[in-house]
């Protein structure tokens, strides 16, 4: 079985959370109650992702982190790439100097790199809005968030 890794499906979470909410800022906190994950881990992420400028990051007492885009602009593929880097089954990814040992001399190299390519494809072919939908009620939103939807 082929499985993402636990931060880079984590941050998926993180991200859809981001994506309902949208045009506002929200802490670590507030989206580690309306997600159900550590506030550790989402504070991680949360910086990967102003990081990668998927985010951005507001200071002071109404600040906390927004999407720097629509969710329609945003891809699953940039989601776990800045959590995990390239997506690719095998260490043969095209451009990615140093990432295997035995490069040169892999008869296999051109069919993994179609296989990578086609998987990143994709991750592409699919937006932040598109995991989004629909937006469950049940959700674990917090009670100001569930206010606010009323």
């Amino acid at each position: 079985m082929i499985r993402l890794s636990r931060m880079a499906d984590y941050g998926v979470v993180v991200m859809t959370y981001m994506a309902w909410r949208h045009h506002e800022n929200h802490s670590a906190h507030q989206v580690a109650e309306g997600t159900g994950l550590s506030e550790a881990t989402v504070a991680k992420l949360l910086k990967m992702f102003a990081r990668e400028n998927l985010l951005g990051s507001h200071r002071g007492v109404h600040g906390g982190y927004q999407l720097n885009r629509k969710p329609e602009e945003i891809t699953v593929a940039q989601i776990v790439e800045a959590v995990e880097g390239p997506i690719a089954l095998t260490l043969c990814v095209d451009n990615h100097p140093g990432s295997c040992d035995v490069q040169s001399l892999c008869p296999m190299r051109g069919g993994w790199n179609q296989i990578n390519t086609a998987l990143r494809d994709a991750f592409e072919g699919v937006s932040l809005a598109a995991m989004a939908l629909p937006k469950p009620t049940d959700f674990n939103l917090t009670a100001d968030a569930q206010r606010a939807e009323l």
